[in-house]
C-alpha cells in the first residue's frame, strides 16, 4: 500500500509544474517521517536519487523541503545509499555550479547531524574525509568552497572526532596550513575546526599542533591579522582541551603578556584575543598557570583602565553631590568615536580578572590590596557594557570573598573580610556616583554590587546610610525607573534594614518610607511582592521595641497600616502579593497593635477570611502565630473563637506544613489568651492532638506534646482537660516511648509531658511509674524492647520521680533496687531497665542517702549480659555525678583494684568526666590528678577499646583543666609507644568542640606538635592524627589555617594505595587480600572533604584533583563514597579547576556506574553498589551543573550513555530532582 503511495508522489514530484513539485515533495516528507514508512531496496534507491535530484530544483522552496526529507531519510534506508547520497553530494560541492553549492553544504550537514549509528559514522567519514581534506586545501578550491568544507568538516569533528584517529595527522597538517590563509573567514573557520579536533587529538599531535602556532607567534611576521589569527588558535585550543594545555603554557603565556604590551596603539584585537587567551589558561589550566599569576594580574589591571583616546582630564571627577542632571549630560557622554575599540580590551581585561578571582582563592588578600582599589576607581568606566563586566568582576571578588571566609569570625588584619572592610567608604562614595548616572542598566549593576556588599559584610554600611538613602529615593520614584531597577533597589534595601541595627536609620525613616509605601501600589506584582517585604523590615525599624522610646514611631503607624490594608484586602492579585500583605500585616498588628485599637475590628477579621482560603491559609495561620506572641498582647476578641475552630479543624488536615504551623500557633495563643478560651475548646484541641503523636514524625510529635504541656500548665484548665489528656494522650505517649526513633526534641517533650502530668494532679504517680516500667514488658514475644527505648523511659521515669518529690523518689529507688537484688536471670529486660532509671534520678538528684547503692550496682558488672553491664557503668557514673566527694574516690579506687572490671569501670568515669565538661563543672585538684595518673597508666593498654575511653575521657579534661592537660599530652606525643602517641592525638580530637573553650588558645601554639604526627611511621597513628585534622577543620578551622600549607602534602599522601600495607592472608583453600591502610585514606578524604567547607582558599583543588582525588575515585568502594562527595563540592565552588581535568575524571565515573557485581554476590553487596552507583551518579549530575562541561567530549559521551540506559537514566533523573 505504501508503496502505491510513493510511486504516485514519485511521478508528480518531477513533474513541469512547480507547485506539483511542491505538494508532492510535502506529501514525501510526510510519509518518511510516518513510523511505519519502511523502503524495500528499489524504492531506496529512487528515494536517494530523487531527493538529491531536487535539492538542485530552480525553486528555493522545493529544494528546502528536499533537504528536511533528508533528516528521516537517513534513517529509513541501509547504509551504502546514505553514504552513496554523502559522495554525490559532496562532488556537488566541490565541482557542481555554484547555485547548487549552497544546498549541497546544507544537506551534507543535516546528514551528517541524522546519523546515529557508529558503523554508519564509519563508512560515511571514510568517503567525507578524504574529499573535504580536497575541498579545503585544493589549489584550485574558492573561498567559499573552502569555507563551506571547513564548516562540514566542523560539524563531522565535533560529533566523530575520536573515530577518525587514522586520518588526525593528516587532518591536522592539511588545517594547520590554512591558518596563514590570506582570507580572514578561511581563517576563522580553520581555528574553530582545529579546536573540534583537538579534543580527541593525542598529546603528541596536540603538542605539534601548539608548537606549530606558537613558533609562527614567535616569528614576528608583518602581517597583524595572522598574529591575532594564532593568538585565537591559542585560546581556542585551551578552551578545547582544557588541562591538557597545561605543560605548553611555558611556551605561550610569555609570548602573549609580549604582545600585549607590544602591540601597536591601533591593534586592539591583538591584545582583545591575547586577554582571553589568558582568561581561558586561567579557567581551565589552574594548576600549570600559577606560576604567572602574579604577572597577569599586573596586566589585567594595566589594561582594565586602557583608553589611549581618552584622558582622564576629559572627565573631572565632582563629587559635590548637588551637582545637577544636566551638567552630567554634556560631560562624560560628549565624547565619541565609532573607531574606538579600545573597550574591548578594558572589557576582556575586566573578564580575565574575574577568570583570575575565581580560579585562585588563595590569592584573594594579594588581590585585595592590588585589584580592588584599581576595580572600584573604574567603576566610572564609560562604555557602558564595560562596566557590566567591572561589576561583575567586583561581585566575583566579593563572593569568592564570602565562600571563604564562611564561618571565620577573626578579623585580622590580614584577612579579606578585614580588608574589604577598609575599602567600604570608597565604594560607597564611588556607587553613589553610578546611581546618579542615567542609565538603568548602569544603576542596576551598581545595586548589585551594594546587594553582594551586604551579604557578605552583613554591618559594613551602617556609617554610609545617610549618603545612599536619595539613590534608593530616585530608583523607586523616579518615572523613567524600570520595574527591574525597583525591585534591585528593594531588594538592597530590605537586605540593609534587616542586617543594621534599627537606630541606624531612625534619622531616614521619613525619606525612606514614602518611596517604599508607593512601591506596595505598584501596578506590576513582583515590585509589590518586594515592596512588602520591605514594609516587613521596616516595621521592625521603627518599633525595634515595644517601650519605644528615643524614636517616636506614631506618626509612621498609620500610613503603613493603610498601605498595607489596601493591599490586603484586594482579591484579585498574585498570590505572592496576597501572602506578603498577610504576613506583613501580621507584623504590623503584633508591632503597632496599641495604636491601632480602632482598626483592628475591621483588620483582624480579613485576616481569618484569608484563612479560610487554602491558598492563604498556611500564611495566614503564621501571621496570628506572630501576632499572639506579641508583648503587647493586642485585643484579638472579636476573632479568637473563630480562629481557634478554624486552628482545631486545621490539625486534621493532610498538608503537614499546615498541622506544623496550626501547632505553634495554636501553643503562642493559648499562652497569651487562656482565659478566654475555656475548657470545652481545650478538649476539642486535645482529641485532635492525640492523633498527631507517632514516631513516624518526631517534630510533629514534639509540638503536639508541648502544646499538651501547655493546656495542661494553664491553672485555669479544668480536672477534665486533666481527663482528656489521660484518656487520648497518654496512651499514645507510652506507645511512642517504646519506639527506638526517639530522641532530641521529641524526647525531651516527652520528660516535660510526663512531669506536667504529675504536676497537674489529675494522675497518680504511681499508676504513671507502674505504666512507664510495665511498657517494657509488653513485647516479649517480639524480641524484647529496643535499647534505645530503655534510655527513654529512664529519662522519662527520672523526671516523673522529681516531679513527684522527695518521698516518692526514695521508695521508688528502694523499688529499683530491691529488682537488682531479685537475681533471677528471667527479668533481664527488667534489670536493665531499673540501672538506667537509677542513673537517671541518681544523675538530677543525690542519692548517697541510700546505703551501699553503689555496691548493688556494681554486683550487676557480674551479670552474663553485656547489656546490663553497660547499662550498671552508666549507671555508677551517672549515680558520681550526683554526689562526687562520695562516689569519684569509690570509682578511681575500684579501677585500681579491679583488673577484670577495668573497661565498665573506665566507662563510668567517662560518664562523670563528659557530665562535668558539659556542665562546666570543676573538680578538685587532688582528684584531677588521681584521675591524670590513672589514665596515663592506661594509655598503653593493648585493649583498643579501653585506649578509647582513655582518650575521650583525657580529652574531656582538657576542656575542664586545658592548662595541666595540654602539656602532659604534649610531653606524650614522642612516647615510644605507638599506643600512647595514637591515644594522645585521639585525646586532643574529643577536646576540640563546636563552642568557644577555654582550651582554644592554650592548645593553639602547640597543635602541630600533635598534627605533625601525619607523618608518624604507625598507621595507627596516622589515622588518629587525620582524624584529629578533620575534627579541627570542622569545629575549629581558625586554630589550623596558618599550618594547612605543610599539612596538606602529609595529608594527600595518606590518600595514595601503598602498596607496603596490602598483605595477603593464607586461609588454605583460597587466599584473601586485606589492606591495611583503606581505613587511612578514607580517613584521608573524609578529612579533605570538610576542609573544602571551611578551609577553601587553602586546599588548592587543582593539585588535589590529580592525581590524589582521581586515584580515590578508582579506588575502594568505601574510599569512592567519600571522593563522589567531594568532587560535587568541587564542582560547586571551584568550576573551574574541574573542568580543567574533567576528562581524565571520566574514566573512573564511568566504571563505577557500569560496575556489575558477580552473579553469587550477596544481597548486601548488591546493595552497596546500588549505593555506589547513585553517588557517583551525583557526582556526574553536579558535574554536568558546571556551565562549560560541554568542552570535554568524554563527558559529553558520558552523559550519552547515560541517557541510552534505561536503568540509569531513571536513576540519574531521581537524582537530579532531590
Amino acid at each position: 500500500m505504501a508503496n502505491l503511495v510513493m510511486s504516485g508522489i514519485l511521478e508528480k514530484i518531477t513533474g513541469k509544474d512547480k507547485d506539483y513539485r511542491y505538494m508532492a515533495t510535502s506529501d514525501l516528507l510526510n510519509e518518511l517521517n510516518k513510523e511505519t514508512f519502511k523502503a524495500d531496496a528499489d524504492l531506496e534507491i529512487k528515494l536517494t536519487s530523487i531527493i538529491v535530484q531536487q535539492l538542485d530544483d530552480a525553486a528555493g522552496d522545493v529544494s528546502g523541503l528536499a533537504v528536511k526529507c533528508l533528516a528521516p531519510l537517513v534513517k529509513k534506508v541501509s547504509e551504502p545509499r546514505v553514504v552513496e547520497m554523502t559522495s554525490k553530494l559532496c562532488d556537488k560541492l566541490l565541482n557542481g555550479k555554484e547555485q547548487h553549492r549552497d544546498i549541497a553544504g546544507i544537506a551534507l550537514k543535516t546528514i551528517v547531524t541524522e546519523i546515529s549509528t557508529q558503523s554508519l559514522a564509519q563508512s560515511i567519514i571514510l568517503s567525507l574525509s578524504p574529499q573535504l581534506i580536497k575541498g579545503i586545501t585544493g589549489p584550485e578550491m574558492s573561498t567559499a568552497i573552502k569555507c563551506e568544507s571547513l564548516d562540514i568538516l566542523c560539524d563531522v569533528l565535533h560529533k566523530f572526532g575520536a573515530l577518525m584517529e587514522a586520518d588526525h595527522e593528516m587532518l591536522l597538517s592539511a588545517l594547520l596550513s590554512q591558518l596563514s590563509s590570506n582570507q580572514a573567514s578561511i581563517r576563522k573557520k580553520t581555528v574553530a575546526c582545529i579546536a573540534s579536533l583537538s579534543s580527541s587529538l593525542s598529546d603528541d599531535l596536540l603538542a605539534k599542533a601548539t608548537v606549530e602556532v606558537v613558533k609562527n607567534l614567535k616569528s614576528k611576521c608583518d602581517k597583524f591579522e595572522m598574529t591575532r589569527t594564532n593568538i585565537q588558535m591559542i585560546g581556542a585550543l585551551s578552551r578545547a582541551v582544557g588541562y591538557r594545555f597545561g605543560p605548553h603554557l611555558g611556551d605561550t603565556v610569555p609570548v602573549l603578556i609580549n604582545y600585549c604590551n607590544s602591540a601597536s596603539e591601533n591593534d586592539e584585537e591583538l591584545r582583545e584575543y591575547s586577554l582571553q587567551a589568558l582568561e581561558s589558561f586561567l579557567l581551565r589550566c589552574p594548576r600549570d598557570i600559577s606560576f604567572y599569576c602574579d604577572e597577569i594580574l599586573h596586566l589585567t589591571l594595566d589594561y582594565l583602565s586602557y583608553d589611549p583616546n581618552f584622558t582622564d582630564n576629559m572627565e573631572e571627577d565632582t563629587d559635590d553631590e548637588g551637582q545637577e542632571e544636566e551638567g552630567d549630560d554634556e560631560s562624560a557622554n560628549e565624547y565619541t568615536d565609532d573607531e574606538d575599540a579600545s573597550w574591548k580590551v578594558r572589557r576582556s581585561a575586566a573578564k580575565c580578572l574575574a577568570a583570575l578571582i575565581v580560579s585562585r582563592p588563595e590569592m584573594l588578600s594579594k588581590l585585595y590590596e592590588e585589584a580592588c582599589p584599581k576595580l572600584i576607581d573604574r567603576f566610572k568606566e564609560r562604555e557602558e557594557n564595560v562596566k557590566m563586566d567591572v561589576f561583575n568582576t567586583f561581585i566575583e571578588l566579593l563572593r569568592q570573598t564570602g565562600n571563604v571566609t564562611k564561618g571565620q569570625i577573626d578579623m585580622n588584619e590580614l584577612s579579606p573580610r578585614w580588608l574589604l572592610k577598609q575599602e567600604v567608604p570608597k565604594v560607597v562614595k564611588s556607587i553613589n556616583r553610578q546611581l546618579r548616572e542615567k542609565s538603568i542598566k548602569t544603576k542596576v549593576g551598581a545595586f548589585c554590587v551594594l546587594k553582594e556588599l551586604v551579604v557578605v559584610l552583613p554591618d559594613c554600611l551602617a556609617d554610609h546610610i545617610g549618603s545612599l538613602i536619595p539613590g534608593i529615593e530616585k530608583a523607586l520614584s523616579d518615572k523613567s525607573s524600570t520595574s527591574n531597577l525597583k525591585i534591585e533597589a528593594l531588594t538592597f534595601t530590605r537586605l540593609v534594614l534587616d542586617s543594621h541595627s534599627p537606630s541606624v536609620f531612625h534619622p531616614y525613616i521619613k525619606a525612606l518610607s514614602s518611596p517604599i509605601l508607593s512601591a506596595v501600589g505598584e501596578r506590576y506584582y513582583k515590585v509589590t511582592a518586594e515592596a512588602l517585604r520591605v514594609c516587613g523590615e521596616l516595621v521592625r525599624v521603627v518599633r525595634p521595641n515595644i517601650e519605644g522610646f528615643g524614636f517616636d514611631f506614631r506618626p509612621h503607624v498609620h500610613p503603613i497600616y493603610n498601605a498595607i490594608m489596601s493591599r490586603l484586602t484586594n482579591q484579585d492579585q498574585d498570590q505572592e502579593v496576597k501572602e506578603c500583605a498577610i504576613s506583613c500585616m501580621g507584623l504590623v498588628v503584633s508591632t503597632f497593635g496599641d495604636q491601632l485599637s480602632s482598626e483592628l475590628p475591621a483588620c483582624l477579621p480579613v485576616l481569618v477570611d484569608r484563612m479560610g482560603n487554602e491558598i492563604t491559609r498556611l500564611t495566614a495561620v503564621k501571621a496570628f502565630a506572630v501576632i499572639a506572641s506579641s508583648t503587647l498582647r493586642v485585643d484579638l476578641s472579636c476573632v479568637l473563637e473563630h480562629v481557634i475552630s478554624a486552628l482545631t479543624a486545621f490539625l486534621r488536615k493532610a498538608n503537614r506544613a499546615l498541622r506544623q504551623a496550626t501547632l505553634g500557633t495554636l501553643n503562642s495563643l493559648i499562652v497569651a489568651y487562656g482565659d478566654k478560651i475555656g475548657p470545652s475548646g481545650y478538649e476539642v484541641i486535645i482529641v485532635e492532638l492525640s492523633s498527631l503523636i507517632s514516631d513516624s514524625d518526631l517534630h510533629m510529635t514534639a509540638l503536639a506534646l508541648e502544646l499538651c504541656c501547655t493546656l495542661m500548665a494553664d491553672r485555669r484548665s479544668s480536672p477534665s482537660v486533666g481527663l482528656a489528656v489521660r484518656n487520648k494522650v497518654l496512651p499514645q505517649a507510652l506507645t511512642l516511648i517504646r519506639s527506638s526513633l526517639v530522641q532530641g526534641q521529641a524526647l525531651l517533650a516527652l520528660q516535660s509531658f510526663f512531669a506536667a502530668l504529675v504536676y497537674s494532679a489529675n494522675t497518680s504517680f504511681d499508676s504513671l511509674l507502674d505504666s512507664l516500667l510495665s511498657s517494657v514488658k509488653l513485647s516479649p514475644q517480639s524480641g524484647g524492647i529496643a535499647k534505645q527505648a530503655l534510655y527513654s523511659i529512664a529519662k522519662c521515669v527520672a523526671v516523673l520521680c522529681l516531679a513527684a518529690g522527695d518521698l516518692k523518689c526514695s521508695s521508688t529507688v528502694e523499688m529499683l533496687t530491691e529488682i537488682l537484688k531479685d537475681d533471677s536471670s528471667s527479668n533481664s529486660a527488667k534489670q536493665h531497665l531499673a540501672l538506667l532509671c537509677l542513673g537517671e534520678i541518681g544523675r538530677r538528684k543525690d542519692l548517697s542517702s541510700h546505703a551501699h547503692i553503689e555496691n548493688i550496682v556494681i554486683e550487676s558488672f557480674q551479670s552474663p549480659f553485656e547489656e546490663i553491664k553497660s547499662a550498671a557503668s552508666y549507671a555508677l557514673g551517672n549515680i558520681a555525678v550526683g554526689n562526687l566527694p562520695k562516689y569519684l574516690p569509690f570509682i578511681l579506687d575500684q579501677i585500681d583494684n579491679q583488673q577484670k572490671k577495668q573497661y565498665l569501670l573506665l566507662h563510668s568515669l567517662k560518664e562523670v568526666i563528659v557530665r562535668q565538661s558539659v556542665d562546666k563543672a570543676e573538680f578538685q585538684d587532688s582528684s584531677v590528678e588521681k584521675i591524670l595518673n590513672l589514665l596515663f597508666n592506661h594509655s598503653e593498654s593493648e585493649e583498643e577499646g579501653i585506649r578509647n575511653v582513655v582518650a575521650e575521657c583525657l580529652g574531656k579534661v582538657a576542656l575542664i583543666e586545658p592548662a595541666k592537660l595540654v602539656p602532659a599530652l604534649k610531653v606524650r606525643t614522642t612516647s615510644p609507644s605507638a599506643f600512647t602517641r595514637s591515644t594522645v592525638v585521639i585525646a586532643v580530637k574529643y577536646s576540640i568542640v563546636e563552642r568557644p573553650e577555654k582550651i582554644d588558645e592554650i592548645i593553639y601554639p602547640e597543635i602541630s606538635s600533635f598534627l605533625k604526627l601525619i607523618k608518624d611511621h604507625d598507621r595507627h597513628v596516622r589515622r588518629a592524627a587525620v582524624l584529629a585534622l578533620s575534627t579541627f577543620s570542622h569545629n575549629k578551622p581558625n586554630l589550623i589555617k596558618r599550618l594547612l600549607p605543610e599539612l596538606l602534602p602529609l595529608l594527600y599522601d595518606q590518600t595514595v594505595v601503598k602498596k607496603e600495607l596490602i598483605r595477603t592472608v593464607d586461609l588454605g583453600p583460597f587466599k584473601h587480600i586485606v589492606d591495611d591502610g583503606l581505613e587511612l585514606r578514607k580517613a584521608a578524604f573524609e578529612c579533605v572533604d570538610s576542609l573544602l567547607g571551611s578551609c577553601l582558599d587553602q586546599v588548592h583543588p587543582s593539585s588535589f584533583i590529580v592525581p590524589y582525588l582521581k586515584s580515590g575515585l578508582d579506588d575502594h568502594y568505601d574510599v569512592k563514597m567519600p571522593c563522589h562527595l567531594i568532587l560535587s563540592k568541587l564542582a560547586d565552588k571551584c568550576p573551574s579547576s574541574v573542568l580543567a581535568v574533567l576528562d581524565s575524571l571520566v574514566d573512573p565515573l564511568q566504571k563505577t556506574i557500569n560496575f556489575k557485581p558477580k552473579q553469587d554476590a550477596v544481597k548486601q553487596e548488591v546493595d552497596r553498589n546500588e549505593d555506589m552507583i547513585r553517588s557517583a551518579l551525583r557526582a556526574i549530575a553536579s558535574l554536568n551543573r558546571i556551565s562549560g562541561g560541554d568542552c570535554s567530549l568524554k563527558f559529553k559521551s558520558l552523559m550519552h550513555e547515560i541517557s541510552k540506559s534505561p536503568t540509569l537514566w531513571e536513576k540519574y533523573s531521581s537524582i537530579r530532582n532531590e
